[in-house]
């Protein structure tokens, strides 16, 4: 089985951007804790999650096509391209996510981005006491974080049976795990 170093090796082979990395380690971090939070194998949710954008930097263009070949250039198994490439379902990918893995990631991907950009506008730029509140207030105004589509985030909530503010809440939990390291500590 492939390692969490081996699938941070490779982001970073294929990626230089800070925000890029950054968004893997944020996306790994909720994976992580959905995975843990459902009894689910927690390396293998977290290295899925800070994969699926392995080829947006250098293929923005062929996204989710350019990751099945990475990957199995690279010699991933199947189980792990798929769920990458699931993640882009109906934007850029026809595969759709089945396993509940690939579902949390095909919810939380952009919810992070929302989360992110809530806690940037804030005066601590904190997510550790970020509230479900304040994040359904930015959330109502389509002009903030306009490149977010809600209505993915909100057809992710529904694959997984869960009302918007429980995922608000588990992505934010997932976050403030990694809070440090992807720059969410903040001035508390």
């Amino acid at each position: 089985m492939p390692t969490r170093e081996e699938a941070f090796t490779l982001l970073k082979k294929y990626n230089e951007s800070d925000n890029l990395i950054t968004h893997g380690l944020t996306v790994e971090a909720v994976m992580r804790y959905g995975a843990e939070k459902r009894g689910e194998d927690v390396e293998k949710w977290g290295i899925v999650g800070l994969l699926h954008d392995i080829d947006y930097e250098k293929y923005p263009e062929q996204h989710c096509i350019k990751a099945r070949e990475i990957m199995s250039e690279e010699g991933w198994p199947e189980e792990y391209i798929h769920a990458v490439c699931s993640h882009g379902w109906g934007i850029c990918s026809d595969v759709e996510p089945v396993h509940i893995m690939e579902k949390y990631l095909f919810a939380c991907d952009e919810l992070t981005g929302l989360i992110n950009a809530t806690c940037l506008m804030r005066p601590n730029k904190s997510v550790l006491d970020l509230t479900v509140k304040s994040v359904k207030k930015k959330w109502k105004s389509k002009g903030f974080a306009a490149g977010v589509d809600r209505n993915l985030v909100l057809k992710g909530a529904g694959m997984l049976g869960l009302e918007i503010e429980d995922l608000m809440q588990e992505c934010i939990d997932g976050m403030k795990v990694a809070a440090e390291s992807i720059g969410l500590k903040g001035e508390l």
